[in-house]
């Protein structure tokens, strides 16, 4: 049948994920019956890849489907079944279902991941219906592992499952689930009672479906915050409580986090705590204080942020709808009456343009505590200074002309030097002259003879009126520079608090990302790039970042000019500026660190990669000549023509060759195993392995090459191993038994080796014991190091990396071993493995 899907050239297909909680919720099921729904409405539908895992309802809703025949690959005498990328891509449907999105491929395959099989089939234009378990997702998998106690090696990246255009959660509660699991819809009877004491407990899957529940609502408030950004909504959707707490760093900082942290418990609500950095520099908080803020916001589950403005209601409620919050709760103000006549305050200026966003007044200790003068901005100081150069003036001469008689001409003139010397305190030379030359002449005219007349008929008069003038601009000169001096000292304070803030951020070590996103957040910018000349875009935050200069609103070059920090958005002002190019030197420091961190690195890795070669050409050098010689020597003997052998000497001359070749074959593959471990290459694909058939394909293998351990072998050996399985890679199993066991048979050649294996918990105990000699007391550690025999063996027994091996393999298995005494007198090997239950016959 051939397909004529809808993938076009330049469309990239559609994903659609079904996230569940645990196996068995209905994920494959629910798969399937899209699957149905998208055919008969005419779509071309395909499944490359459905994993039943024996169940007869799964298996029974294929139904009539085209299947796309899986790739088999050859691994290690097994045959595998892989998704069919290139059968897929041929046949060009429509839609494509591919279940078990974190499979790891078989050794071969054409990717190491099935999610990356999956992307090839999107970049061709192919929808994909996919499933995957909340276990697999990277994000999550210590938190798995911390509830169930099961080490998770198959994950998917996260922002491959966020890029999906669906994720639909398939839920299913805990009772129901394990209902299904009793009734035999999941596992086969005999592993039931297993998985119902183990990862199907009620407490695992109550908290894994939490997980799940989590996760996707996390998704949707992603995909809801990009919707309001890409149409420009403002107005606060409460779609999720969201509680915004604002703070000024100051004594109450903390009481206020407490109360929102409480007011956010009772309705499950996010907390954000906020500090508002004037741009002024009027404000300023110390960094223990916002430290020990910062420290109970950890501690309660909120996020500190940070952010610059001028106007505090307006930054407040900006970010508030920003963060599409429901709540902002604020401190009660500390203005007197008498003060909130002529400003209202903070909170009242919130609470009139709030909108629907509900506002909370706390009251705290500090509330009855005066507030603290503030200085008065520079623009109102001098619109300030020029009214009154007109009004005081006036006014006084008013009052002078009420009370004229109670005082002589010398109290008048020092009332008008008052009233200059306030003008002047105000500041600006020009509004206090104006207000000296004002006073001078209401002086001359209605309270000097002769009066109404600017007639000045004293010298002393006159010199009164330049006095006047003098002290207005004498103190003026003096109140600005002071002025000048505060509003330094003030900016100064703010942009340390900034450094602060963005040096703390790299402190705690943030990325270059993290501290963009700082930046970005701080400045209330769309967007904000690291470009690095030739080499374009760095990093960057935000939507449509710029990924050259000319396309930034704002640019801090650093470095002569090699980074550039450009910033997407409102242009800010110079004094910004030089904070950040603080801050385009931390995040050239960090791009720095990352590169001498790449490069000590690879430096290490060359290191480690000649101690290696070192080390391995020390101890190959011998153990490679010694079988050779043998061989060499029996193969001389049987060809030569000066003796005749009898028949018994030369089976043990060919016994010679054979044994020797064996030594060689362990010996080459040991190393090869310790090479792929090194290179970090070792992918173990995770099925459940029965201990009793690896156990016996480790002692065929054993029984041709260990030394003293021939047809009557299995004399010496005794397995227990019971109907115990476990989660490993068979191939590799084999390998770490094999070894085990040849490492017991070759150093207690007289001792009998007993393999056994016991169940603790959900964890199953292999051990390989022997009655020989042992180790020395503290060497446990010691012997599974590469090219370690402890000295005690001469050199014709290996360079030692069976037990690195060993090690290497177990633990790429998520599993551990060890070494200790056998009781009575020998060593046991501990081999610990995740167990799947016991099988009985």
């Amino acid at each position: 049948m051939s397909g004529t899907g809808s993938g076009g050239e330049g469309r990239r297909g559609e994903l659609r994920i079904y996230l569940g909680a645990a196996p068995g919720v209905g994920k494959t099921f629910a798969m399937l019956g899209e699957a149905h729904r998208r055919r008969e409405r005419g779509t071309d539908v395909v499944a490359a890849v459905v994993e039943t895992h024996g169940r007869a309802r799964t298996a029974a809703q294929i139904g009539d489907l085209e299947v796309v025949p899986p790739k088999l690959i050859d691994y290690r005498g097994t045959t595998m079944p892989e998704l069919d990328v290139d059968a897929v891509l041929r046949r060009r449907p429509a839609l494509v279902l591919v279940d078990e999105l974190a499979h790891t491929n078989t050794p071969g395959s054409r990717n190491e991941k099935r999610w990356q099989d999956v992307e090839e089939v999107l970049a061709a234009g192919i929808d994909v219906l996919s499933t995957l378990n909340v276990q697999h997702l990277e994000s999550l998998n210590d938190v798995v592992q911390q509830i169930t106690g099961v080490t998770q090696r198959e994950t998917v990246p996260d922002e491959v499952v966020r890029a999906a255009t669906q994720v639909e959660l398939v839920d299913v509660t805990p009772e129901a689930l394990r209902r299904r699991l009793s009734h035999g819809n999941i596992y086969a009877a005999e592993k039931v009672d297993a998985a119902l004491s183990n990862y199907f407990r009620r407490g695992n899957l109550t908290a894994l479906r939490e997980l799940a529940l989590l996760w996707v609502a996390d998704q949707v408030d992603a995909a809801l915050a990009k919707y309001r950004a890409e149409n420009e909504i403002t107005d606060t959707w409460e779609a999720r409580e969201r509680v915004v707490v604002a703070v000024t760093g100051g004594p109450e900082s903390e009481t206020l986090v407490r109360r929102a942290g409480r007011i956010a418990s009772k309705s499950s609500a996010e907390l954000i705590v906020v500090h508002v950095v004037r741009g002024d520099g009027l404000a300023g908080v110390s960094a223990p204080e916002m430290g020990k803020v910062r420290k109970l916001a950890t501690s309660i589950g909120a996020s500190l942020h940070s952010v610059v403005g001028d106007d505090v209601p307006s930054t407040l409620l900006e970010f508030a709808r920003a963060a599409n919050a429901t709540q902002l709760v604020l401190g009660t103000s500390r203005r007197s009456r008498w003060a909130r006549i002529f400003d209202e305050g903070i909170g009242a200026a919130v609470v009139q343009e709030s909108g629907s966003i509900d506002v909370h007044m706390v009251t705290h200790g500090e509330s009855s505590t005066p507030r603290r003068l503030t200085p008065v901005g520079t623009r109102s100081r001098k619109i300030l200074a020029w009214v009154a150069a007109v009004l005081v003036p006036s006014a006084a001469a008013l009052v002078m002309g009420v009370v004229n008689r109670s005082f002589g001409w010398g109290g008048e003139s020092a009332l008008f030097f008052i009233v200059v010397l306030l003008v002047a305190l105000l500041g600006g030379v020009a509004p206090a002259a104006l207000s000296a030359l004002i006073s001078g002449l209401l002086l001359n005219y209605f309270f000097t003879p002769p009066l109404r007349s600017f007639t000045i008929a004293e010298p002393d008069n006159f010199i009164t009126t330049v006095v006047l003038l003098v002290i207005a601009v004498a103190v003026a000169v003096l109140v600005d520079a002071a002025a000048k001096r505060a509003r330094e000292a003030r900016r100064a304070s703010k942009e340390a608090e900034l450094l602060a803030l963005f040096a703390g951020s790299v402190l705690r070590g943030a990325d270059l990302p993290a501290l963009l996103e700082k930046v970005k957040e701080t400045y209330a910018q769309q967007s904000v790039s690291m470009i690095r000349r030739g080499h374009g875009v760095v990093s960057s935050v935000g939507p449509n970042p710029p990924a050259e200069v000319d396309q930034a609103d704002t640019v801090c070059e650093v470095n002569d000019g090699e980074y550039a920090l450009a910033l997407r958005g409102d242009e800010l002002h110079a004094r910004d500026r030089r904070v950040l190019l603080a801050v385009a030197n931390q995040a050239v420091g960090l791009i720095r660190q990352s590169e001498l961190a790449e490069e000590a690195s690879k430096a290490q890795a060359l290191a480690e990669a000649d101690r290696l070669r070192r080390s391995l050409l020390s101890a190959v050098s011998h153990d490679l000549r010694t079988p050779l010689a043998a061989v060499k020597a029996a193969v001389s003997s049987l060809r030569s023509d000066d003796v005749e052998f009898s028949p018994e000497d030369t089976a043990e001359l060919l016994a010679t060759v054979e044994e020797s070749a064996d030594q060689l074959t362990n010996l080459v593959g040991n190393l090869l195993d310790s090479s792929r471990l090194a290179a970090g290459v070792v992918r173990p694909t995770l099925r459940p392995v029965y201990l009793e058939e690896v156990v016996h394909r480790a002692l065929v293998g054993v029984g041709v090459g260990a030394p003293g351990f021939g047809r009557a072998g299995p004399d010496r050996v005794k397995v227990e191993v019971g109907g115990n399985a476990v989660m490993a890679d068979s191939g590799l199993l084999e390998r770490v038994l094999a070894n085990l066991m040849d490492n017991a048979l070759r150093y207690a050649p007289d001792s009998m080796v007993r393999i056994a294996a016991a169940p603790v918990k959900d964890r199953v105990l292999i051990t390989v014991a022997d009655t020989g000699p042992g180790i020395a007391r503290g060497a446990e550690e010691q012997i599974f190091d590469s090219f370690q025999r402890l000295g005690d063996r001469d050199m014709s027994t290996g360079v030692g990396l069976g037990l690195s091996v060993v090690r290497g393999f177990v633990e790429a298995m998520g599993g551990s071993v060890s070494a200790t005494d056998t009781p009575g007198g020998g060593l046991t090997m501990v081999v610990d493995l995740a167990g799947i239950g016991k099988v009985t016959a």
